[in-house]
C-alpha cells in the first residue's frame, strides 16, 4: 500500500507495468470466461469506443454552451435510444453514468413532479412511496434512500419471478408515488407485466418507470430478429419513464446509460439549478457537474461502428448461446434454471440437499470461469425466492458453451461431495443476540473469526460467507455489509 505520493516521479512505462501487476485477481473478462461485470462484444467496435473515449476525455460535460461537440453527442444518442425503444419526437433525456444514476434521476424527477401535482402525498411529513416488486434492482432503494422517499415492495410469483399487475394493485397505499417493471430483472431474466402495470399507473395517476437497463438495447433487436417479445416501452399508454444502460449490452465504455421521458414536461423536473452562491451559473441536467466527455463520445462511436446489423447478429448469436445454457444447466444432476429467460439472463439453482449452488462459484473459479452467487429472498405470502447462481451472458461467452457446460457438471459433483458445515447457523445464532444498529468492529471481528476470515478482505473463497449472510436477517445483513466495506477501503 502506497502510503504518500512519490517525492519524484516514476518512469511512465514501469508504473504502467505495476499497474498491470495489480489485475492478477481481477475477474478473467478478457477470457470471455466471465458471467458479469464486464461486457464484451469482441467487435471492432469496442475498440472504437475506446478511442473515442480517450479522444474526449479531457472535455467537460459541465457545461454544454461552452462545449457544443458534447451537446451534439448527447441530443444523439439520445435520440438514437429513444427511437430504439419506440419514443416518438416529444420523448427526451440525458446520458449518466450508469444504471443507478439513470434509475436516481428519473425517482428523482418523479418526486419533484408530485410536489408540483400531488402535493397531498407529503401532507404531515409524509413521503411519496415507490411501488416495486421484490425482484426490482436495488437502485430504487438506494434511491429512495438518497430522495428520502419511501419504497414498498411486494410478491412475484415463485415460479416466473415476474412482476403482476393485480399483486402491485393489492400493494397500493394511499402515499404510492412510482410503479417500477423490470424489463427484464437482472436477477431471473424475465420482463414484468409492464402493459398491466402502466394501465394501473394510468388508472391511478401514478408515475410508471420502466427499468429496461439490461434489455433496453436487446429486447427490440430480438424482436427484429423474430422474437416476440412483451411489451415494454414507450409503446405502452402510462409509461413516463425509462432507463436503459449502454455500457451493458450496447456493449460502449462505462459508464453509459440513458434515462428517458415521455415529454419535457416530465423531464423537466430532473434538472438542478442554484442560483444561491456567489461562483458560476449551476444548472446540471444529471447528478454529476463535472464529468468527462469520454464516456459519451465512446458511446457514440460504438453505437456508429456496431450499427443495427452489428446488434443483431450479436444478438441472435446470445440467445442461441442462452438456450443452450438453459437445456445444459437442466440436463446436470442436481441443477436447475428457475425461471425460463426471456433475454440472456440466466439463474440456476440446485434442490438436492447435499449440493449447495454457494459451492459452484468457487470451485468454477478454480476452473478459471467467474458466475455470481445471489442471495436467496423472503417474500410476504408467496415462496421464497432461492439462492441461486446467475450468469449474463455476451457476446465474449458464445464460444465456450459446451466448455462451460462440461465444467459446470464437473463441479457439482465435487460440490455434491463437499460435507455439511453448521458454522453458518451457528453465526446466525450469535447475531440473533446483537442489535444491528449497536454492531460495533468487536462484535464484527468476533463473526468474521467465525466465517474464517482474520480481518475484512477480499476472501479466497466466498461459498462459507453466502451461506452465512443467507441464514442472517436482513436488517443484521445490512449492517455486516455496511462494516465490511467500511473496513475494506482504507
Amino acid at each position: 500500500m502506497r502510503e504518500a505520493i512519490p517525492m519524484k516521479g516514476q518512469a511512465k512505462d514501469d508504473v504502467l507495468t505495476t499497474l498491470e501487476t495489480f489485475r492478477a485477481n481481477d475477474v478473467p473478462w478478457r477470457e470471455g470466461k466471465a458471467f458479469g461485470y464486464v461486457f464484451d462484444a469482441r467487435h471492432e467496435a469496442l475498440g472504437a469506443g475506446k478511442r473515442a473515449y480517450l479522444a474526449f476525455m479531457s472535455e467537460n460535460g459541465l457545461d454544454p454552451t461552452s462545449f457544443p461537440s458534447l451537446l451534439r453527442l448527447e441530443n444523439e444518442v439520445v435520440r438514437m435510444c429513444a427511437s430504439h425503444v419506440h419514443g416518438g419526437p416529444e420523448v427526451v433525456g440525458n446520458f449518466t453514468s450508469g444504471g443507478t444514476e439513470s434509475i436516481l434521476l428519473a425517482m428523482k424527477s418523479a418526486r419533484d413532479w408530485a410536489k408540483a401535482n400531488r402535493p397531498e402525498l407529503f401532507a404531515n411529513g409524509a413521503r411519496p412511496e415507490i411501488l416495486a416488486p421484490i425482484t426490482a434492482h436495488a437502485a430504487f432503494h438506494k434511491a429512495a434512500a438518497y430522495l428520502e422517499l419511501g419504497i414498498r415492495t411486494y410478491d412475484v410469483d415463485a415460479e416466473t419471478c415476474r412482476a403482476s399487475a393485480e399483486t402491485a394493485r393489492a400493494a397500493l397505499s394511499e402515499r404510492t408515488l412510482v410503479l417500477v417493471g423490470s424489463a427484464p430483472s437482472y436477477a431471473y431474466g424475465v420482463i414484468d407485466d409492464v402493459t398491466g402495470l402502466a394501465a394501473l399507473a394510468i388508472e391511478k395517476g401514478l408515475w410508471m418507470h420502466v427499468d429496461a437497463c439490461m434489455g433496453g438495447v436487446v429486447l427490440p433487436f430480438m424482436e427484429h430478429n423474430g422474437e416476440a417479445v412483451a411489451p415494454f416501452d414507450f409503446r405502452v399508454p402510462g409509461v413516463w419513464s425509462l432507463s436503459m444502460d449502454l455500457h451493458k449490452y450496447g456493449y460502449c465504455p462505462k459508464g453509459a446509460s440513458v434515462v428517458l421521458y415521455r415529454d419535457k414536461a416530465l423531464r423537466k423536473h430532473q434538472i438542478y439549478a442554484c442560483s444561491e452562491w456567489a461562483g458560476y451559473t449551476i444548472v446540471n441536467a444529471t447528478v454529476q457537474s463535472t464529468k468527462s466527455g469520454g464516456p459519451l463520445a465512446g458511446a457514440w462511436a460504438t453505437m456508429q461502428v456496431m450499427g443495427q446489423e452489428g446488434y443483431r447478429a450479436i444478438v441472435a448469436d446470445m440467445r442461441a448461446a442462452t438456450r443452450r445454457f438453459v437445456e445444459g444447466i437442466d440436463a446436470i444432476p442436481g441443477l436447475r434454471v428457475i425461471s425460463r429467460p426471456e433475454m440472456t439472463l440466466v439463474a440456476f439453482t440446485s434442490d438436492d440437499d447435499a449440493l449447495h449452488v454457494f459451492h459452484l462459484p468457487d470451485l468454477m473459479k478454480k476452473r478459471g470461469w467467474y458466475i455470481q452467487p445471489t442471495l436467496g429472498t423472503q417474500q410476504k405470502s408467496a415462496a421464497a425466492l432461492r439462492e441461486h447462481v446467475h450468469l449474463s451472458v455476451t457476446a465474449a461467452n458464445v464460444p465456450h458453451v459446451e466448455r462451460f457446460l462440461s465444467d459446470l457438471r464437473a463441479c457439482a459433483e465435487e460440490a455434491r461431495a463437499i460435507p455439511k458445515d453448521e458454522t453458518a447457523k451457528e453465526v446466525a445464532f450469535m447475531a440473533s443476540h446483537i442489535d444491528p444498529a449497536t454492531l460495533d468492529d468487536a462484535a464484527f471481528g468476533r463473526l468474521l473469526a467465525m466465517a474464517g476470515m482474520n480481518g475484512a478482505g477480499v476472501p479466497e473463497s466466498s461459498a462459507g460467507i453466502n451461506q452465512i449472510l443467507q441464514e442472517l436477517d436482513p436488517a443484521f445483513r445490512k449492517a455486516i455489509l455496511v462494516h465490511y466495506l467500511n473496513d475494506l477501503f482504507a
